[in-house]
């Protein structure tokens, strides 16, 4: 597709900012959404209105299909053996608090002074839910160091592994960094030692062609609107002799075998972990998604964006930019960075002015803030529909608000 093609589909790209056109480049916040996810969310909203798996009714059925064909279309997508390995969430947080509970709870899995290690430079949703499950059970968290230039060396791992670090768990892609960890070669390390990998792929199924089996995770997890599908969606991948044996999280409809005063069973994986009314419109909206997004990873000029960009950031006088790989070919089009002398909220509230979307702050990343000794940065994050006219407004306009505040 070439780049007006995939502009068109995206109609939030027509609008005005305070009369300027929109440069979209908080992408690793949320994604837009596109005419066939809006068209498919319209259509189940407003002809296909109806609970699933329950009723014997035409409506009711076809709901329950566009449901079903969509966990087919997210098994294929990531390269999963089975459908039955996808369970359907509200998103990358829903899954990893699910994770850290069902875990916790998993017969014989974990025991007081067991350890999680935890990538030094996680979001917060891939560290508070771990936080909790150590407090509940006695266990004790370690932190995966990253290098000053951001990246994680496996060594590093193997250097604090110990007979009892049952769960360690790490972004595909850093949000604030955008470097591309070495998820093949921590899962290897992992499982000669016994111990499971949790995948936080929240960045990286955008930006990678993502095969779960050859990631060799145990489990990965992302969000649908980080990936042009609706909010409020997301997807759990994990093996099926593990998902078999964990506990589930909630309890109440549709995720019952039988239910007795005197106790219950439960559905088999993957709806014992899908309590209750899931997102019937929303869900749906992730197959349009993924064959959007297995398109755009063909899109050459994503390469030529992220290129010009680094090269362009580096030659501005008091920029830190945080997440250099030695080998740019590891690093997503994602750049964040403080400037000497200017606040990054300031930056923001003035290209945001210039029609210029771009998050600032800590980006759910507190610990990662404390490592480089700032209280937040500046991030522009790009995607298939900005190409080299809106990275070049951007260093025009960025340049332009340094000038205005140092």
């Amino acid at each position: 597709m070439s780049l007006a093609e995939i502009r068109s589909r995206f109609p939030q790209l027509q609008e005005k900012v305070y009369g300027k056109p929109l440069v979209y480049l908080d992408n690793a916040a949320t994604s837009l959404r596109p005419v066939e996810v809006i068209s498919k969310w319209d259509v189940l909203s407003s002809t296909l209105s109806s609970n699933l798996h329950r009723a014997v009714h035409f409506t009711a059925n076809k709901a329950t299909e566009e449901f079903e064909e969509t966990r087919v279309a997210a098994a294929s997508f990531l390269g999963a053996d089975s459908p039955k390995e996808i369970v359907f969430t509200g998103g990358t947080t829903h899954s990893l608090n699910l994770l850290a509970f069902s875990l916790g709870e998993m017969e014989g899995f974990l025991h007081e002074g067991d350890e999680i290690v935890i990538g030094g430079a996680e979001h917060h949703s891939n560290i508070l839910p771990w936080q909790f499950l150590a407090k509940r059970k006695g266990l004790k968290i370690k932190v995966l160091p990253i290098e000053d230039n951001g990246t994680v060396v496996p060594f590093r791992l193997q250097e604090i592994l110990t007979p009892r670090t049952r769960i360690c768990c790490i972004a595909q892609v850093s949000n604030v960094l955008g470097i591309i960890n070495p998820i093949r070669q921590l899962a290897d390390i992992c499982h000669s030692n016994g111990t499971l990998l949790v995948v936080d792929g929240a960045q990286g199924v955008v930006h990678c062609k993502t095969d779960v089996k050859s990631l060799g995770a145990d489990f990965y997890a992302f969000s649908g609107h980080k990936i042009y599908a609706a909010p409020g969606t997301g997807v759990l991948w994990g093996r099926m002799e593990l998902l078999e044996k964990m506990p589930p999280y909630m309890g109440g409809g549709e995720m019952i075998g039988t239910v007795k005063w005197d106790g219950s069973t439960f559905a088999p994986v993957p709806h014992k972990f899908e309590a209750g009314t899931q997102n019937i419109a929303g869900v749906p909206t992730l197959k349009p998604a993924f064959k959007l997004a297995e398109e755009f990873l063909k899109t050459p000029y994503i390469e030529e964006v992220k290129q010009f960009v680094l090269k362009e950031l580096l030659q501005i006088p008091g920029l830190h930019l945080y997440g250099l790989p030695g080998n740019i070919e590891e690093k997503i089009p994602l750049f964040s960075f403080s400037v000497d002398g200017a606040h990054h909220e300031d930056l923001a509230l003035i290209l945001d002015k210039m029609g210029v979307a771009v998050r600032s702050g800590q980006m759910c990343a507190e610990p990662l803030m404390d490592h480089f000794g700032v209280t937040g940065m500046l991030r522009a994050s790009f995607a298939p529909y900005n190409g080299p006219e809106d990275a070049e407004y951007f260093i025009k306009s960025l340049r332009r608000a340094i000038d205005m505040l140092v």
